[in-house]
């Protein structure tokens, strides 16, 4: 019997020939990630048993929630995590200003590489299967354990093949791929596995597109959402090195052909419309059509699920020449430092800033309510970010509806949720 993706990449970590789902293993990561708030919980976990983080060289430290510093209570955190890099300066700690949002930075700054296995303190760590990686999220004391012992007990997840046929019509995103899985599976219809996703509209698919599909994987209940390393693949890692660093080598792992899946799910994207997930649930998906109509007060484009430049172009090519609707709040924000200075120098955030939206730092911000953007009482957003939890983005009696740049932009213009076409 042959081996998936997942259960390769976790055969190598644990320096085995073959793992079994099922298994409990003992794993030595490629890399480990804590944000500000994740990281500061974890060191301070540490000095309770006099803890040191055994590879330091492996950890990546990305304050990104709630950057730069909205309050005294941030500061604190962000100011552990700097002392510690300090400490050990082998990690690799990004400042406000060099650093954004973690699961993005890190693919784009060859850190995490196809094969690697990464264990991060942030649920949307499985952000890292888009290109062929096992990201996983972990809490604060197994985050702790993992920086000290280096290395993580799992159990190994059995996999799900997803399989998305068909051509994706004109405004068609990833996003929308990742609305209608959530949408089949419901919010745990992945629970505890390992996803892989194949098929002609994968291949089709940019890496933004990819990568939103593998970053809501957790709202499936997900261990992991693993794209194959193809040409897409290849292409994204070597065009975003940075000047200076070797390109080194990475694991392409594709699953065997007799490899076991606990189940497959196909799905036909021929005719799907873009997809809305209505309040409060990333599963209650629908198609546009379903929930136009609906007023807003406020749009977000941005987060680890939709801030990369392929993203942010989409909404600007939407806005240009036109003005955002005088009741709503336009507010994008490019997941990173580079997807920002090269939508800036394409000009897209001028076209998005004249069009009236509020154009932010590459931060997490709004998307889990910590700053530039929270929702007061009874006001509806359309946010291209992965959660509408009750109270997810600021009030509890706020509402948020998920949808992708596409539809989030053109619902900015029309002060209502509308199709893209009825704008564009």
């Amino acid at each position: 019997m042959g081996a998936t993706v997942a259960e390769k990449i976790l055969a190598r970590a644990s320096g085995r020939k073959r793992v079994e789902p099922g298994e409990f293993i003992m794993a030595t990561p490629d890399v480990i990630m804590g944000n500000e708030v994740s990281a500061s919980w974890a060191i301070e976990i540490m000095k309770t048993f006099d803890g040191k983080p055994k590879s330091p060289g492996k950890l990546v430290l990305v304050p990104d929630h709630s950057v730069p510093n909205k309050d005294l209570a941030c500061a604190a955190q962000c100011l552990v995590v700097r002392r510690f890099a300090t400490q050990y300066p082998q990690a690799r700690f990004f400042e406000a200003g060099r650093a954004g949002i973690s699961h993005i930075l890190m693919m784009e700054q060859g850190i995490v590489r196809p094969g690697d296995l990464l264990i991060g303190g942030d649920s949307h760590t499985c952000t890292a299967g888009a290109i062929g990686a096992f990201g996983t999220g972990v809490g604060f004391t197994d985050l702790a354990a993992t920086f000290a012992m280096d290395e993580t007990w799992m159990m190994v997840p059995e996999t799900v093949r997803c399989i998305y046929h068909g051509k994706p019509a004109n405004w068609v995103m990833g996003k929308d791929l990742a609305l209608l899985t959530a949408g089949r599976l419901g919010p745990d219809g992945g629970l505890y596995k390992a996803l892989e996703y194949h098929g002609e509209a994968i291949a089709a698919l940019p890496m933004s597109g990819r990568v939103s599909l593998s970053n809501m994987a957790v709202e499936f209940g997900a261990k992991a959402g693993i794209t194959p390393v193809d040409d897409v693949t290849r292409e994204f890692v070597r065009s975003n090195w940075d000047a200076g660093v070797a390109p080194g080598k990475w694991a392409e792992w594709r699953p065997d052909p007799d490899a076991n899946y606990s189940v497959e799910i196909a799905f036909d994207v021929d005719g799907l419309e873009p997809q809305v997930s209505v309040p409060s649930s990333p599963s209650n998906a629908h198609p546009v059509s379903e929930v136009a109509g609906v007023e807003i007060d406020q749009v977000y484009i941005g987060s680890c699920v939709n801030g990369m430049y392929d993203d942010i172009k989409v909404a600007a090519e939407i806005l240009r020449g036109k003005k955002v609707h005088p009741r709503v709040r336009l507010i994008v924000i490019p997941a990173t430092p580079k997807q920002w200075i090269r939508a800036a120098k394409e000009g897209l955030l001028t076209d998005l800033a004249e069009a009236g939206a509020a154009v932010e730092y590459a931060t997490c911000g709004p998307c889990s309510g910590q700053h530039l953007g929270v929702l007061a009482e009874g006001e509806i957003a359309v946010s291209t970010t992965n959660r509408n939890f009750v109270g997810r983005m600021g009030h509890p009696k706020s509402k948020v509806y998920l949808a992708s740049p596409a539809v989030a932009a053109a619902s900015a213009v029309a002060g209502m949720i509308v199709p893209p076409e009825e704008v564009a």
